[in-house]
């Protein structure tokens, strides 16, 4: 949920917002993230009308308004605020007509106004909302940006995921988040992990307990956020080594806030090189994304050459000359 005074406080500058109606309203929870014109619902039809959305009067809807009579225009707006409107906003710095500004105050809805065209306020509420209103989990594991390729590190605690990421962001990928994952589902099927935001891009790696990956490796070494594409599951050998793709031909797959991601289960042993297996992870990640499947290509043709063998055996078999 999403309160408009949060919406005053951490987006009136990118907004360009102030209240015209002072704190009426402002501690109003924003229900529905869509944001829509009332022209209309101003205009007299209100049989499709959503009143839960967020309500932007733009200059064609203040034309209007100033455009009717004065009681055909009080009519209307009385009308209007008879639904229960969350907010509303003017765009372009438009001043308000003034039965729309003292209606807003008697009902309690905050009248916002903004210095910005109504194409472009649009533009910048709309990323603000759906990030308040996306689907929204906390995962327990690493992740990393390795090649690009967001790579999520997950397993039992104290296997080793924490010092996999550590030696990554030594051979130069970066750090995003560890210990704690917090992930965001963007439209049908993005996933966005970043850390928490006390943790920052701090690690723990046990035997010598927190460590600041930006102030030890610098600025290059973490970014805030990243796209989890794969997720790497290390298992202990004794658990994994019958489970574990040889081929990668049957691939395994998680599901995290009804997105499905790709997963490689990697089974540990002393002597592995998990890092290296992590970046081959990534590198085998974007040749899938650009249309190359090795183990595919190789069943294939594997598979002709036995057709090819079959026939050639044929033929001899039946070459009595």
């Amino acid at each position: 949920m999403l309160r408009l005074r949060e919406l005053l406080e951490r987006e009136g500058d990118p907004l360009q917002l102030e209240a015209l109606t002072g704190e009426a309203g402002l501690d109003r929870q924003v229900q529905d993230p869509e944001v829509a014109s009332p022209g209309l619902a101003l205009a007299g039809y209100v049989g499709r009308f959503a009143p839960h959305r967020l309500h932007v009067l733009g200059e064609t809807e203040i034309t209007y308004l100033n455009g009717l009579a004065a009681d055909e225009r009080l009519h209307r707006l009385e009308q209007f605020f008879n639904f229960d409107l969350p907010c509303l906003f003017i765009t372009k710095g438009l001043d308000a007509p003034a039965d729309l500004l003292r209606l807003a105050q008697e009902h309690g809805v905050p009248l916002l106004r903004s210095r910005l065209k109504t194409a472009e306020f649009y533009r910048r509420v709309k990323p603000v909302l759906e990030e308040a209103f996306a689907p929204r989990t906390t995962l327990h594991g690493s992740l990393a940006d390795v090649y690009g390729v967001g790579l999520l590190f997950i397993g039992r605690s104290g296997i080793g995921k924490s010092e996999c990421v550590l030696d990554l962001v030594e051979r130069g990928h970066r750090l995003v988040a560890d210990d704690v994952v917090q992930v965001t589902r963007r439209g049908a099927d993005i996933l966005i992990g970043r850390g928490h935001e006390l943790a920052a891009h701090h690690m723990e790696i046990r035997g010598i307990g927190l460590i600041d990956v930006q102030a030890l490796f610098g600025i290059r070494a973490v970014r805030q956020q990243k796209r989890i594409e794969v997720v790497v599951q290390l298992e202990d050998w004794e658990t994994a080594k019958d489970v574990a793709d040889r081929t990668g031909l049957s691939q395994h797959t998680s599901e995290v806030l009804g997105v499905t991601i790709p997963r490689v289960i990697v089974p540990l042993n002393p002597g592995k090189n998990i890092t290296v297996i992590s970046e081959v992870v990534a590198m085998m990640h974007l040749l899938r994304y650009s249309g190359v499947d090795v183990a595919a290509q190789f069943n294939e043709r594997l598979i002709r050459r036995m057709k090819e063998k079959r026939g050639i055996k044929g033929y001899l078999q039946e070459d009595y000359e």
